[in-house]
């Protein structure tokens, strides 16, 4: 299971950005086909938003064949498999890395220290 996130300075609706966790989660494998999601409940209670936004998440991905809902049991990863295009993958580091660098110099930072941190988890 991922760890859902909501970041409300990233200007995308707060449903796209569970939609692009789910799909990434599921192309990097963190997310498995047949793995139950949270309910709609549970998930906004968690991440403190209103229930449509997930709800509106879920359906989405559902009418994307992303997502199978069980009445009575669940919302489930579907048998599908998903690849995130290089163009979208690309975008999303480059949100990754101008939010991360922005912080990073703002706490003075340099690109050097940076790199060293990064290569120390590595």
């Amino acid at each position: 299971m991922i760890a859902f996130r909501l970041d409300p300075k990233n200007g995308t609706p707060f449903y796209r950005q569970i939609i692009d966790q789910i799909r990434f989660g599921i192309a990097s494998g963190s997310l498995k086909t047949g793995e139950q999601l949270p309910t709609v409940r549970a998930l906004a209670v968690e991440l403190k938003v209103n229930l449509n936004t997930i709800a509106k998440a879920y359906k989405e991905l559902e009418i994307q064949d992303i997502l199978e809902t069980h009445q009575g049991t669940g919302t489930f990863i579907s048998h599908i498999e998903l690849e995130i295009p290089p163009e979208e993958k690309d975008k999303k580091l480059t949100e990754i890395c101008h939010e991360f660098s922005t912080i990073a110099f703002t706490y003075g930072f340099s690109v050097t220290d940076i790199i060293k941190q990064l290569q120390k988890q590595l």
